[in-house]
């Protein structure tokens, strides 16, 4: 299918941000710079003027017609509790079966969740909200720790900048890679972002762990995370055997007491990389990794992203190294 109709659905509480990566990448004539030309629609259930969610009124190009001939249709992010047009919808459900490839940026899923084109696929959102995206639509496969998905002619983003990351995936995946190297540089973002959302989630150390017996024990490992810690002394210490101590701590926490360990020397490697200088050998040292090595593997795991490239994006300028 060429990729040169293009309509993006507008309704009350869109997100001008997310709105406007779209209108970036699809809405703006750079034919004269050799770029593709897209025959680029705004479209609203009737047709007027629609109430941002920055509280000012945008006019699109019209009503829904362009969505039953449109080679993509675009979502952008509103409100997850939007009230959506019965007619919107409609208009997803046709689009999507006669082949239109359909994507959302952030929280513009949960339209394409009430169309009911997220069974059984897999999908993203912004991480704020992909709790409530799951528990909405439990057939959809939420994952929350990417950029995006494409899932073929589903696509769907993380919040806000992810919107950005997504289109130009796709002019990469339908026009090719010179074109979408070309137009990132002419907007002067990355072609291609390593990693994904997670390393965005702000998840601080907690300070009381929501663990009826284990809490005092739980409290004390956090502050010596930098120490190797085994089930057996750690059982020893709450006077449990270790397979008695390894059942409570799955019932109190949710998982084990290795991955509990890993999850919060994660947490603690990602604060000493924002807040000091300090060498990435010294940074595994004190989180309790033992080696770099082993803190980018986790890191990769958890993040995607390396312990430098976490540095770089979040760490103050005038903690880097020089």
């Amino acid at each position: 299918m060429a990729l040169t109709k293009v309509a993006v659905l507008v309704f009350d509480n869109v997100a001008p941000f997310e709105l406007g990566t779209v209108c970036e990448v699809f809405g703006t004539d750079r034919t004269a710079d050799g770029f593709p030309a897209y025959d680029f629609r705004l479209c609203g259930v009737d047709g007027s003027a629609v109430r941002t969610s920055s509280g000012f009124e945008l006019t699109p190009h019209g009503d829904l017609t362009p969505m039953s001939y449109a080679d993509l249709i675009v979502v952008p992010a509103h409100g997850t509790g939007t009230p959506l047009p019965p007619a919107a919808l409609d208009a997803l459900r046709q689009a999507y079966a006669r082949g239109a490839i359909i994507i959302s940026v952030c929280s513009g899923a949960f339209a394409l969740g009430e169309a009911g084109l997220l069974d059984g696929i897999r999908c993203t959102t912004h991480w704020k909200y992909a709790e409530e995206l799951q528990r909405r639509f439990p057939l959809a496969q939420v994952d929350p720790g990417v950029l995006y998905v494409d899932a073929g002619q589903i696509l769907t983003s993380a919040g806000t900048a992810a919107g950005l990351d997504l289109c130009l995936h796709l002019v990469r995946r339908e026009q090719g890679t010179e074109i979408a190297t070309k137009l990132a540089r002419r907007m002067i973002v990355p072609p291609h972002r390593d990693g994904g959302q997670a390393q965005y989630v702000d998840v601080p150390l907690p300070a009381e762990p929501d663990a009826p017996t284990l809490t005092p024990m739980l409290l004390w490992l956090a502050e010596h995370l930098d120490r190797p810690h085994t089930v057996e002394d750690l059982a020893a210490r709450v006077y449990m055997a270790p397979r008695t101590f390894a059942r409570r701590f799955k019932a109190e926490t949710g998982t084990t007491p290795h991955d509990w360990m890993t999850g919060q020397r994660v947490l603690l490697a990602r604060r000493i990389l924002e807040e000091t200088d300090l060498s990435i050998d010294a940074v595994a040292d004190r989180a309790g990794f033992g080696d770099a090595a082993t803190m980018r593997h986790h890191f990769a795991k958890r993040l995607g992203t390396t312990p430098v490239s976490y540095r770089a994006t979040f760490c103050r300028r005038d903690k880097l190294p020089a």
